[in-house]
């Protein structure tokens, strides 16, 4: 296993800043994911620690050592692409030890390795087919083994369930994180999806603009959100932001609730909500609407139970508990701590 780190690294292409002096260090064996809107620069970031791009300034050590201008086969790195790019005249044994081949290792280890990785995976029953043959899910398994057969110390994955349909997603992201765990393999891992990220990130960098908004583990990055984007790229649905004249209120839409539910030892904030529209989705029901003393243009949503009778077109008193309250500037969007 190896640590990652990359200091003060920045890309340039041309006049656009792609990555902007970013700092990171994995820890061994995690599995840290770069999160962000797309061009935000964490597919470049991943490409420049893979060493398929040179990076203007900064450095990236794997290991301890330096790998500036190190080609990608020095570093011992295996990149998987949202594109699985197999060979479809190829069987599956034969796309699984493609790269082994490239570095000329005897037939007899091949076999062996190409084997292993395919029982730890479990497409061994495949071994003889075409990429055509496979499912999406199936495909991206091989893709997988292709790159642990090197026998790297980290795995950089590019999106790579994007390709699939949501329920064999939901399967693949379980298979993906049961693997890593298994062989223990510090992995770094893009998506644009926030869901896939804290579901499967021991930490998160959240990403925008070349830069690195936030760093910390899925629950850190949900509960204290370290400006306003993170607070709304973050979560399903998004927090709620209230823009007042010194600073934005934001609350999540699960501790905006009736005041009724609060006791009376609780001394919430308290927000006149008018419900627009009601959406039911299956164990919870989202409440649209806006809160009095507000742009009514500002949408506020609450996730109330199932069972609530809180209908479309009524005005309720609803509350938010003080220590579930997040206060940001209303200019830089930056959270506001203690008396700021």
């Amino acid at each position: 296993m190896s640590v990652v780190e990359v200091r003060n690294l920045t890309k340039e292409f041309g006049d656009m800043v792609a990555v902007d002096d970013v700092d990171l260090a994995s820890r061994e064996g995690e599995f840290l994911v770069l999160l962000g809107p797309s061009g935000c620069g964490k597919t470049t970031l991943l490409r420049m620690i893979a060493g398929l791009e040179e990076p203007t300034s900064g450095e990236i050590f794997i290991g301890g050592e330096r790998m500036n201008g190190l080609p990608p086969r020095i570093r011992k790195v295996a990149m998987v692409f949202q594109s699985y790019a197999l060979y479809p005249h190829m069987t599956v044994a034969r796309n699984i030890a493609f790269p082994l081949r490239a570095e000329g290792i005897d037939k007899a280890e091949q076999d062996k390795r190409v084997r292993w990785a395919a029982e730890l995976l479990g497409i061994d029953r495949y071994l003889e087919r075409r990429p055509r043959q496979l499912s999406g899910g199936e495909r991206q398994r091989v893709a997988l083994a292709r790159a642990l057969v090197r026998e790297p110390n980290v795995f950089l994955l590019d999106e790579p369930l994007s390709n699939l349909d949501a329920k064999l997603r939901a399967a693949a992201r379980d298979d993906l994180l049961e693997f890593q765990r298994r062989v223990g393999i510090t992995t770094i891992y893009v998506t644009h999806d926030q869901v896939e990220a804290m579901g499967m990130g021991d930490r998160i960098a959240v990403m925008r603009d070349g830069k690195i908004r936030q760093f910390g583990t899925p629950e850190e990055i949900y509960s204290d959100p370290a400006d306003t984007f993170v607070a709304t790229f973050i979560g399903s649905p998004p927090m709620n932001l209230l823009r007042g004249e010194h600073r934005v209120v934001g609350f999540r839409p699960e501790n905006f609730r009736p005041i009724g539910e609060f006791t009376e030892r609780d001394i919430p904030s308290t927000f006149r909500f008018h419900v627009n529209r009601s959406e039911y989705l299956g164990s919870d029901r989202f409440l649209y609407g806006s809160v009095e003393g507000f742009d009514e243009n500002t949408k506020v949503i609450a996730r109330v139970p199932v069972s609530s009778s809180i209908s479309e077109g009524t005005t309720r008193e609803f509350g938010v508990a003080a220590t579930d309250l997040c206060y940001f500037d209303p200019r830089t969007g930056t959270r506001l701590r203690g008396n700021e």
